[in-house]
């Protein structure tokens, strides 16, 4: 697929920023989701930023006028289109190949169906300046329904140390919340851009596995969209891609162990199976996750 970027709207009058929030937008989404997703970051107490939204491939009118309507009035937003639909890494790659001109610190990810809580971006970007050797910050979050309602909360293992302990069984970062420092770009590492999912997890293995630091937050900084449907979405090729992930977490990280192999052929065996089940395997997930981190 010879996928071609073209920007849309660039009203941007900045030679430099500091930050480089992504947003990926493509034809299913919600556009009340997604004006609540920009005006979450529009109205963030951080400024330093420029937004840039990649829509990917055909999407309706609605979405289209929607992020267009939107960088009119901010001209932080920088609209660009895919020529397809190539998925959500392809479009974080292009986010952040657009942005090394600007010559920014930090990569900041968010997704067009969640909302961030007003200082996110201050409480990121300002643990990021005082803990230089962080490569990748992420934090917790609270998932709402349909309607906004909170319906759980997901907070990670803290230190790197239990990050990277964990990521053969679990990815331990929550993904839509993650600050990533450009170095990171800068050293040629990128999303693998043939993934249409799991695409974060196989890029936290690689970059653990090059002596990157993690860290996550407790702070709950991010409204997470988990709607009816979310344990069906997961799918085949997800669970697939998840356990594939898994294997070479053990095998990049040399973390062999008879629990980590038989953890990635459970969680597998769990998610081929009816719905109720694949709802229990993520719950067994969470509640791994959350044992693990204690220790």
């Amino acid at each position: 697929m010879n996928n071609q970027i073209s920007i849309l709207s660039n009203n941007n009058q900045k030679k430099r920023v500091e930050t480089i929030v992504a947003m990926a937008v493509y034809h299913a989404d919600n556009v009340v989701w997604l004006k609540e997703a920009m005006s979450s970051i529009t109205t963030q107490d951080y400024r330093d930023f420029l937004f840039v939204i990649v829509v990917d491939g055909s999407v309706p009118k609605v979405i289209l006028d929607t992020v267009l309507d939107a960088s009119k009035q901010d001209s932080r937003i920088v609209v660009a289109q895919n020529s397809d639909n190539v998925g959500l890494a392809s479009s974080m790659n292009s986010a952040a190949e657009f942005g090394l001109s600007f010559e920014p610190q930090f990569f900041v990810r968010m997704d067009a169906d969640d909302i961030s809580e007003p200082n996110r971006l201050s409480r990121q970007v300002s643990y990021m300046r005082r803990h230089s050797y962080i490569a990748v910050l992420g934090t917790g979050l609270t998932e709402v329904n349909e309607n906004g309602v909170k319906v759980g909360a997901r907070v990670m293992p803290a230190s790197h140390k239990q990050i990277a302990r964990i990521l053969p069984r679990r990815c331990a970062l929550n993904h839509p919340t993650v600050v990533i420092r450009y170095n990171v770009f800068r050293d040629g590492y990128w999303y693998d851009s043939s993934l249409m999912n799991t695409q974060d997890y196989f890029f936290w293995i690689k970059l653990a596995s090059e002596g990157y630091v993690f860290r996550n937050l407790k702070d709950r900084l991010l409204k997470f969209r988990r709607v009816n449907n979310f344990y069906k979405r997961r799918g085949l090729s997800k669970s697939l891609n998840e356990f594939k992930a898994r294997i070479y977490a053990i095998i990049k990280l040399k973390q062999y162990s008879l629990y980590n192999v038989a953890y990635a052929f459970g969680v597998l065996a769990l998610r081929m199976m009816p719905g109720k089940l694949v709802k229990l395997a993520y719950k067994l997930d969470r509640h791994l996750l959350e044992r693990f981190g204690k220790h």
